[in-house]
């Protein structure tokens, strides 16, 4: 009931009426003008290019100060991306500045994946905005904002057309963020070399469905300027710090041998362009766009994903609560799917390995059965051969006993002859024989 109330009041034919007298809302500009000063604004760029291409040094002319910057190296393994932030203030308003460079890109010999840094970080940023959101308990207006409004990509002046790393970079981020091309170190090539390489980089743009970033034209106040603008792009820069004189005046320029290029003089560079179109023009236009277009697309693209939509199948309301409920359900269902899954999965391991290690018991127990015979086999062989040896040691001793014997026979049977004729000698040598036997006779 309450909703067919909502859908009859939002039918509801809207009327105009004039006012009797002046009742003072026409000073909420003014106050919304107050509210934002007082908050100050954030602002982040994001500069794309090659090491040594003048990154740092045109952040430095964009802004008119000097910031701290970390030497690069041509040698970086892979893309490094180094955000910096930084509280300026001109006049009475405050403006947190956030200047993400990329350090590496282009230095490595395999370029295949030197944009997927840039694109993780700007994802990145647009998720810890969207977590901040989803926040039951939330501070968007103190949140630091540090998703990035918009992405200067530094073009080599070098060369007749784009390189296909600048193609490929540049596609995959026009999806995601503000893109506007420059030419770097445009005073290194001559006005004519300038006008042809920026008539070649559009045309390869536009045949590769490169969406770059359109300075409005719905205000009437800037449309002719900015639609005059569109038609310059790339810009062609040249940055510098230092103060150079040149008739009565300083003015930033970079000094050469046969003369100077001044940084702010429209005939030398498209410098003053850019400056105007970026921060005195259009800076509030790319901090709307990056929220409502880049911002929105990364938030429906991620709930999509989380299952919410805003009608169902059958065109019904939305119903966040349904939503939750269903995903919620959808959610125990897949877990207990999948833990079924990690449970039949686990149970077929277990008679997977069961049945492996019943099979590597059988052929250990084949195996020591083997072992075992082979074992009782040379065991009985062993036996054999030491009866065999020990009946030949008894044979041996047997014969060497008899060898003894009659070896002893042999020598006892040679020593008695000698012995009685030794006897008989000794006898007749003896005296007392002798006078015996001569007795004997005289008798």
């Amino acid at each position: 009931m309450a909703d067919t109330e909502l859908h009859d009041f939002a039918g509801e034919e809207k009327r105009s009426v004039e006012l009797g007298g002046h009742v003072g809302f026409d000073s909420l500009p003014d106050q919304l003008v107050s509210k934002c000063v007082a908050q100050g604004f954030c602002f982040n760029i994001l500069c794309v290019g090659e090491t040594g291409i003048g990154k740092s040094t045109l952040m430095n002319t964009l802004f008119n100060t000097k910031f701290e910057n970390e030497e690069a190296s041509h040698y970086e393994n892979e893309v490094l991306l180094r955000a910096h932030t930084y509280d300026l203030k001109e006049s009475n308003v405050n403006l947190k500045l956030s200047v993400v460079q990329t350090q590496g890109f282009g230095d490595q010999i395999n370029r295949e994946a030197s944009f997927k840094p840039i694109l993780d970080y700007i994802d990145a940023q647009f998720e810890v905005y969207l977590e901040e959101e989803l926040k039951i308990k939330r501070s968007l207006s103190n949140f630091h904002d540090t998703r990035i409004h918009i992405c200067l990509y530094f073009i080599a002046p070098n060369g007749h057309s784009l390189k296909s790393l600048d193609l490929v970079t540049m596609k995959k981020l026009d999806s995601k963020v503000n893109l506007i091309p420059v030419i770097a170190k445009a005073d290194t090539v001559s006005r004519s070399e300038l006008d042809k390489l920026k008539i070649k980089i559009m045309s390869e743009l536009v045949s590769n469905g490169v969406q770059l970033y359109q300075f409005p034209t719905e205000d009437e106040a800037v449309a002719e300027l900015n639609s005059a603008m569109n038609t310059h792009l790339p810009f062609a820069v040249v940055g510098s710090v230092d103060d150079v004189k040149v008739g009565n005046k300083m003015v930033k320029a970079r000094l050469y041998p046969w003369g100077s290029v001044q940084v702010e003089n429209e005939n030398h560079c498209d410098f003053v362009k850019l400056r105007e179109m970026l921060l005195r023009v259009n800076m509030e236009d790319l901090r709307d766009q990056t929220h409502a277009r880049h911002y929105e697309l990364y938030r429906r693209c991620k709930l999509e994903e989380m299952g919410f939509k805003d009608v169902d199948p059958e065109s019904k309301s939305f119903s966040l609560q349904e939503t939750y409920e269903a995903k919620r359900k959808e959610f125990i269902l897949e877990l207990k799917r999948k833990e079924e899954e990690m449970r039949q999965m686990f149970v077929n391991k277990v008679k997977e390995t069961e049945a492996e290690l019943k099979e590597k018991e059988k052929e250990l127990h084949e195996r020591f059965e083997h072992l075992k015979r082979v074992h009782q086999e040379e065991k009985k062989n062993l036996e054999e051969k030491r009866r065999e040896l020990e009946e030949e040691m008894n044979a041996f001793n047997r014969r060497k006993v008899a060898a003894d014997t009659l070896m002893g026979q042999a020598l006892q049977g040679s020593q008695n002859p000698f012995k009685k004729d030794k006897d008989k000698k000794n006898f007749f040598s003896l005296p007392s024989a002798c006078s015996l036997t001569s007795g004997r006779n005289m008798n």
